[in-house]
């Protein structure tokens, strides 16, 4: 495994590397790289087709920076330069906990007041640029691609308090015995409460600028997709602990040509440090799982990217809004309920049956996807009948 970006380029390069940055949240970094550069896209191309209008608003130009934008300017950047410059600067204390440290409120004093001189600095050398002698009035407009960052931080922020939700409402016992402990730690995020969460709260900025709920709705779906694959595949490097149960069987004979990890795994070096000790192992990562289990991360980027893959083919394609995203609702909804199956997870107790979270929410976004099919569909062909 690799918990970090230096122990990935230490075997690479077969050298002892020191970056303490987890190849998790790197791997959540180029997640919502991907979902905004897939928002971006589409945005763009609803309205080229005039399905998203375009927003003019009026702004005032050429005024000089005012204390508010320099405090807001310093104050990012020194948030920035505090936690995150501090990851080099303080690598040794960092390494082996860098999510604890990210959730502390430790940091680098000097790094944080250097980066909010350089971004004060910088928004007054801009505004300056731009100013005038006497500012003015402009309308300016505002294309709905560039409504993609937004959109991807409500989304974000919404979708981090709701998976906080939910994980709380899946361990209640763990959040009744530490409810401050539970909220604010590093870890404990139930994926699709952040779905929930950040989709109601994008529905509720779109309905505000007049976007439609069924376009948004269609495009959201393959960037949704793809995100969750590429974020599983940090699972898979780190060892963060949503691996599956103990697999005890061979791998059958038809399936020799894969790799043997892709049948069972023991996670060496893994993240949480689960397991048993690695012999002769020095550092922060020096645990094994005493039996391999199923590598459940990789088998959910394998179906997810199928998933996207047919979306992606498939959006120019399906002219009645919001089947699309129904479709994804329904064959996300399916491969979550598959690898639940194979998947470590708190369980739910109905009479005999054993069932997780994820399944119940699973199974009501099949439902919603086939009830969504079939509403969208009879929506297009009742306004395809009007319109002739």
């Amino acid at each position: 495994m690799y918990p970090t970006l230096g122990h990935l380029f230490s075997d690479i390069f077969n050298s002892t590397i020191v970056i303490p940055i987890p190849t998790y949240g790197t791997m959540l970094a180029l997640a919502f790289i991907a979902a905004y550069i897939i928002l971006r896209n589409e945005l763009q191309r609803k309205e080229k087709l005039n399905l998203i209008p375009v927003e003019y608003r009026e702004e005032i130009v050429g005024k000089p920076a005012t204390a508010q934008e320099l405090i807001i300017s310093g104050l990012f950047g020194f948030i920035l330069g505090y936690k995150f410059l501090a990851i080099f600067f303080m690598a040794e204390q960092v390494a082996g906990s860098i999510k604890d440290f990210m959730f502390s409120l430790r940091g680098h004093w000097v790094s944080g007041i250097i980066l909010a001189i350089v971004f004060a600095v910088l928004t007054y050398m801009d505004k300056e640029k731009k100013k005038l002698d006497k500012p003015k009035k402009q309308k300016v407009t505002v294309h709905a691609k560039e409504k993609a960052g937004t959109i991807l931080l409500i989304a974000a922020i919404s979708g981090i308090i709701g998976a906080k939700i939910f994980h709380q409402l899946e361990n209640w016992q763990e959040f009744t015995a530490d409810p401050l402990g539970s909220l604010f730690s590093s870890g404990g995020l139930t994926f699709f409460g952040g779905l929930i969460f950040g989709a109601l709260a994008v529905i509720w900025y779109c309905h505000v600028k007049g976007i439609k709920i069924a376009y948004i709705m269609d495009i959201a779906a393959p960037a949704i997709v793809l995100a969750y694959a590429v974020g599983r595949v940090g699972c898979m490097t780190a060892g963060d602990g949503c691996w599956g149960i103990v697999n005890p069987d061979p791998k059958p004979e038809w399936l020799a040509w894969l790799p043997n990890w892709m049948w069972a795994f023991d996670y060496p070096h893994n993240v949480i440090n689960e397991g048993v000790e690695i012999s002769g192992c020095q550092g922060n990562y020096c645990h094994v799982l005493s039996k391999p289990v199923y590598p459940t991360p990789f088998y959910e980027t394998t179906m997810n990217l199928i998933i996207f893959l047919g979306l992606w083919l498939s959006r120019k394609k399906i002219n009645a809004h919001g089947v699309l995203f129904s479709i994804f609702l329904v064959f996300h909804g399916l491969a979550r309920f598959l690898i639940e199956k194979i998947r470590v997870n708190t369980t739910y107790t109905f009479g005999d049956q054993q069932i997780t979270q994820a399944e119940i929410i699973a199974v009501v976004l099949m439902i919603l996807g086939v009830v969504g099919i079939f509403y969208f569909w009879q929506r297009y062909k009742k306004e395809n009948i009007h319109e002739h």
